[in-house]
């Protein structure tokens, strides 16, 4: 089984494909995590990619594609993955048709979990996470007991630039632009299915269950 997750960034679809694929035992494929590596590695292409993130920009389709081509060859994703933040584009949705093509595979599902842009907004600009262990809090919904602080490493929390407020709403608008025509693209394709995203999570993951087990 192949998913693709849609959804503005901050809707809430990489925590949704975190439970679906530990529901279903697939493998989660995030090219937010991989660039992210790459960034924290210092690799050249972590850095070029760091150029757009900071900036709210999308990293160039060269890029996502190949590295995402190589994570999917490997061997945990025989059985199936979840594709997060992939692909973000028309074109990218064309490379990956044609390369699924070539083994007789497609995308399965395509999961678009809408959420309002001020609810965005209001999400990710609440966001602080722990350079040093990675955990991630909110100031609004999942505050650390101490302000400022990480619960687990007691490590200074910081304020990512791509979840500054002024950058959430530049990426917003790369969205609408650019990465919702993806929606029409997988009705086209008959795979499509909307889930209200402002719901609770364990409502939305029931509600996204009763698609893939139907």
């Amino acid at each position: 089984m192949i998913i693709v997750m849609l959804g503005a960034p901050g809707a809430g679809k990489g925590t949704q494909a975190d439970l679906i694929c530990e529901e279903l035992g697939l493998a989660h494929i995030s090219t937010g995590d991989i660039f992210r590596a790459n960034i924290k590695n210092g690799t050249p292409l972590g850095m070029e990619a760091k150029k757009y993130m900071d900036e709210g920009k999308l990293v160039p389709d060269e890029l996502t594609v190949r590295i995402l081509l190589d994570r999917v060859s490997k061997d945990d994703c025989k059985d199936g993955y979840v594709l997060d933040g992939f692909p973000r584009t028309i074109p990218q949705a064309d490379v990956l048709k044609e390369a699924l093509n070539k083994s007789d595979e497609k995308v399965d599902f395509a999961i678009d979990v809408e959420v309002p842009d001020e609810d965005i907004v209001n999400r990710m600009s609440g966001r602080r996470s722990c350079p040093k262990c990675g955990a991630s809090y909110h100031i609004q919904y999942l505050p650390p007991k101490t302000e400022g602080i990480c619960d687990h490493c007691g490590s200074e929390l910081i304020h990512r630039e791509d979840d500054k407020p002024e950058t959430v709403l530049n990426r917003l608008n790369v969205y609408h632009a650019q990465t919702q025509p993806l929606i029409d693209y997988y009705r086209g394709e008959g795979v499509l299915h909307s889930i209200d995203g402002t719901k609770p999570r364990d409502e939305v993951f029931k509600a996204i269950l009763g698609i893939l087990k139907a």
